[in-house]
């Protein structure tokens, strides 16, 4: 193994190599992208003078310097993707952000074994991939290469661009977050330095709380430091994968969908995401949907055949007419003009009979479903009359079912359709299951056994495809060869259908998905939002990016910083680290290739394909084909397989027990500890190195639907709360998680620590909200007397706020409305919402207690969004509304005391009602919501406020602990003054 520090170049594969001074080559000074003399040459030459990895530009010398070599004589991109398709596994490695040799260890896992791994696998294949290559050489002469090189141009450019924001735009807004950070600072300055004694609790409470606001709006604003747009070239990416006459090069694709119970999910709904995948604009034989049903319902099971049935009609009218959006329920639901580019004079006849065909398919889903509402005493029963395997839905074996594909039905047209996979996986008692982690992880092992395409993407029963070509979109980015080897994953932004215009609980998240994300899109990548991202499955194994730069392994290197020895005075803490190191490799060997005395008498070959197996175990199960599809980068089912046991086989990777005493749920595939598994494995990927991108095309890739309704809106943030403070609570917490591996840029951890740290802003934002109610009834107030300093401070950051809104809303696109109503949510979920996730996380974590807070429909009305004025008793609706009666009575009372004390009291109740108002106002959508449409809310809600608010009001009046006690000689005296 080469000892040389330079790392390898990103684009061809090779050593980056040294200047003409012995240092290493580095061509973006800002991001050190690894990159080689000759590549970056050719970069120049075609006319791009920016980074690719972070769109910074080159330095000018660096520019001046490049050659004036002939185009001829540098290698092609073609050329280059095979590069770094031949280095594979070589570049590829293994990695634990949670010990400390992930600062070392630049090859995979335990360089013994690895090589032995390597050895095996290239024996196995080099026969094959000798004679392949002959034979691709055979039919196409070197000299029609090149001809067809030169007469398709496009296929040598870049399949996608990083657009910066405009430094006019991102210049002030960077400035004024500066300023009003300064600000900051000199506001609490005053503020801890002019307490107010009259009231001293209340200004405690006040400061304690503000800080806390500072704190997080630092680590909300500072990720959204460089925020990126990007284009993709879809024109490109088939000019140079889907050649003329040629079988198409594009990479395969595994979907994942996943239901759990067809009941509270309707199946027509599953359906319909099926069928956008199955019409997917995309290769067929590249496209394979695989459907998770952890609630083992026949239901589901039924509607997939009737699914599978009406899609050989359904897909090729699809892409005969190019029609959008590809779900059926969805498309025939526009109101639109459909014959709006449409030239076909058959069309209108065809989309006729096309949804007449799709209401009698409705029609039998909606039977099945109606069928299913009561279940038979003696269970399901199939059409053969065999017991439903899955009538316990927690003790069934594994099911797996394959409709369609390259052995099953093809369409009307004789035209084959893409693979369709029912699978359920195994459940007994005593198992631990892990929710949808768990289905999506057995996912990942029946895909690799069945199809083992090279991405997957995964979706949520109810995310249909909106874009036919939201896979190409991905593809620009993960077939790129210069962008996509470090990619973890692409992320598409979540839109939503079925939303009111007003959108008044902010379901849409648009300030999340059109501001966060994009500011993350410039550091390290967009958070994993659990649905409508397309991975990389050599990520989800748990390998590291190929472009992981290499560390210096000299004894002059100084292992803190990685210069030489001149800037570290002692060397003992290099020993020290180089001896924890020794250790932590001896005791990764001894556990990788158990006892090698068991294996002398065997030869190379067998040893290594011996020791080579039991590590892989020991990490991914007792599967030889699972293992062996672990090891091909590109794809594909093993040619070790056997074709009439995958199925078999594929069972085997879902059992119950599969998992036990391997790294599934910990360090590979999606990780278990928080019912937000989504953060938790993005999180995980980043750690080791990857870099994930934000896919925004100008059609929305995906469409879901969203609770609208109050109550479950905030049984929704409640999830995802409890996920975060799950989190928060484990050993993967960002505060202090991954630091060792070095891999987590400061600003991406900024993100995630400000993920797991907002439900707690709940605690001093009910405290905040009280305030009003609480000065405006014992007369005292949280602000001493303004001086014109105090007020010119007040003023600042009351300008600086707003600014920086103004701003953000320039450079993200967002409107001021949607800004208000994230704004408002905020509010409304942190005072209900998350306060509980605060304490149910605590309670499920520490003492292992589960609270879970019911949700009962009450009405509904049948018109246009109906769903939004369902009302539903929940517990989470006491909190907020209880603060709107205890800042109502505060408001009244305060103008009752203004009344007694004549004009002088005026001037300092603004100030107070000022501040109630403020409360009510943000929570006005729950008030509204509250009432419905009939202005009329639950009795128990109401019941429960004001007994919550006059107990509160009572009990504060009589103690009022916040206001200076007189004692009984100063009392007397008063009395004494009076001239009654």
């Amino acid at each position: 193994m080469m000892q040389s520090g330079a790392p390898v170049c990103n684009t061809c594969g090779d050593q980056v190599g040294f200047t003409a001074n012995g240092e290493v080559f580095v061509a973006c000074s800002e991001c050190n992208f690894p990159i080689c003399k000759s590549c970056f040459d050719d970069e120049i030459k075609e006319g791009r003078k920016a980074c690719l990895r972070c769109a910074s530009p080159y330095d000018e010398n660096l520019l001046d310097d490049v050659g004036t070599k002939e185009p001829g004589n540098r290698s092609t991109m073609a050329a280059q993707l095979s590069n770094s398709e031949n280095t594979g596994i070589h570049a590829r490695h293994i990695s634990n952000v949670s010990t400390v040799d992930s600062e070392y260890n630049d090859e995979s896992g335990n360089p013994i074994w690895k090589n032995r791994v390597e050895s095996w696998k290239d024996k196995k294949n080099k026969k094959k991939k000798t004679a392949a290559k002959a034979e691709k050489e055979a039919e196409v002469p070197p000299a029609q290469q090149m001809e067809e090189n030169q007469q398709s141009p496009e296929a040598a450019l870049p399949l996608s661009t990083l657009i910066p924001v405009p430094r006019s735009k991102l210049g002030p807004y960077r400035t004024v977050i500066i300023v009003r950070l300064i600000i900051l600072g000199l506001f609490f300055h005053y503020r801890v330095t002019h307490p107010v004694d009259s009231a001293l609790g209340l200004w405690l409470t006040s400061v304690i709380c503000e800080i806390w606001f500072a704190f997080s709006w630092v680590l909300d604003q500072f990720p959204k430091w460089s925020p990126v747009d990007r284009e993709t070239y879809i024109d490109r990416l088939s000019a140079r994968f889907e050649r003329e006459g040629e079988p198409s090069e594009l990479a395969a694709v595994d979907f994942f969908v996943s239901t759990v119970d067809p009941l509270k999910e309707p199946p027509l709904i599953t359906a319909n995401t099926v069928l956008s995948i199955l019409a997917l604009d995309y290769p067929v034989d590249k496209v394979s949907c695989y459907v998770s049903d952890d609630g083992a319902a026949m239901l589901t099971f039924e509607t997939l055949v009737q699914t599978a049935d009406f899609a050989r009609k359904w897909v090729p009218f699809c892409k005969k007419f190019s029609i959008e959006p590809r779900a059926p329920e969805f498309y025939f639901s526009q109101k639109i003009d459909y014959l709006k580019d449409k030239i076909q004079p058959s069309f209108v006849k065809e989309r006729r009979a096309m949804k007449r065909d799709y209401e009698e398919y409705k029609v039998r889903i909606n039977a099945l479903v109606a069928k299913a509402q009561k279940t038979p005493e003696e269970g399901w029963t199939m059409q053969d009359g065999t017991s439903w395997p899955g009538n316990n839905t927690r003790d069934h074996p594994g099911m797996i079912q394959v409709f369609l594909g390259h052995s099953g039905a093809c369409d009307i047209e004789g035209n084959e359709l893409p693979r369709l996979v029912y699978v359920s996986r195994e459940k007994r008692p005593g198992y631990q299951h892990h929710k949808k982690a768990g289905a999506e992880n057995a996912l990942v092992r029946v895909s690799a056994v069945l199809t083992n395409a090279p991405y997957i993407l995964n979706l949520d029963c109810d995310h249909y495809v909106n874009n036919s070509k939201a896979v190409r979109e991905a593809m620009c980015f993960m077939m790129d060869p210069q962008v996509g080897r470090d990619v973890c994953y692409v992320q598409f932004p979540q839109r939503f259908d079925g939303i009111d215009k007003s959108d008044r609980y902010a379901n849409r998240n648009i300030v999340f998905f059109d501001v966060n994300m994009k500011g993350l899109d410039g550091i390290q990548g967009p958070m994993y939002v659990g649905t409508g991202c397309m991975f990389n499955r050599q990520a989800l194994y748990g390998y590291g990016p190929p472009t992981m730069p290499t560390l210096p392994k000299t004894s002059s290197s100084c292992s803190w910083c990685g210069c030489c020895s001149c800037c570290c005075p002692s060397k003992k803490p290099s020993k020290d680290l180089s001896e924890a190191y020794r250790d932590a490799k001896r005791e990764e060997l001894d556990a990788a290739i158990f006892n090698l005395k068991e294996i002398d008498n065997y030869d190379d070959y067998e040893r290594s394909m011996l020791i080579s197996q039991m590590s892989f175990e020991k990490t991914f199960g007792l599967s030889s084909v699972f293992i062996e599809s672990t090891l091909m980068e590109n794809g594909g089912v093993p040619d070790s397989a056997n074709p009439s046991t995958l199925i078999k086989e594929a069972i085997h990777v879902i059992s119950c027990g599969y998992e036990e005493k391997t790294e599934w749920g910990k360090e590979i595939g999606w990780i278990y500890g928080s019912v937000t598994e989504d953060i938790l494995t993005g999180f995980k990927m980043h750690c080791r190195g990857w870099r994930s991108l934000y896919c925004m095309p100008l059609r929305p890739a995906f469409k879901g639907s969203a609770p609208i309704n109050l109550s479950d809106r905030l049984h929704q943030v409640l999830r995802w709360a409890l996920g975060s403070v799950e989190i928060f609570l484990s050993r993967h917490c960002p505060l202090w998680y991954g630091f060792g591996g070095g891999r987590l840029k400061l600003l991406q951890r900024l993100a995630y620590i400000n993920t797991i740290v907002y439900p707690f802003t709940s605690l001093p934002l009910i405290a905040y909200c009280s305030l009003p109610a609480i000065c405006l009834l014992t007369g005292k107030f949280i602000i001493p007397t303004l001086s014109n300093l105090a007020s010119v401070l007040f003023l600042g950051l009351f300008l600086s706020i707003i600014a920086t809104s103004v701003l953000e809303l320039r450079w993200s696109g967002v409107t001021i409305e949607d800004l208000w109503r994230n704004e408002q949510f905020w509010v409304i979920g942190g005072v209900s919402a998350h306060l509980f996730a605060v304490f149910q996380g605590f309670l499920k974590m520490l003492a292992g207690l589960d609270t879970n807070f019911t949700v009962t429909s009450k009405a509904a009305d049948d018109l246009e969004f109906g769903e939004l004025y369902i009302i539903k008793w929940t517990t989470l609706l006491i909190p907020p509304t209880s603060l709107i009666i205890v800042n109502m009575v505060g408001v009244v009372a305060g103008f009752s005391d203004a009344l007694n004390k004549g004009y002088e009291a005026w001037g300092p109740l603004f100030g107070k009602v000022f501040f109630a108002f403020w409360v009510i106002v943000h929570l006005y959508p729950f008030l509204k919501g509250l009432m419905g449409r009939q202005n009329r809310t639950p009795t128990i809600v109401v019941l429960w406020s004001v007994l919550l608010a006059s107990v509160f009001s009572l009990v504060w009046v009589k103690i009022d602990p916040f206001v200076e006690k007189t004692n009984s000689a100063t009392l007397g005296q008063t009395c004494i003054s009076i001239d009654c």
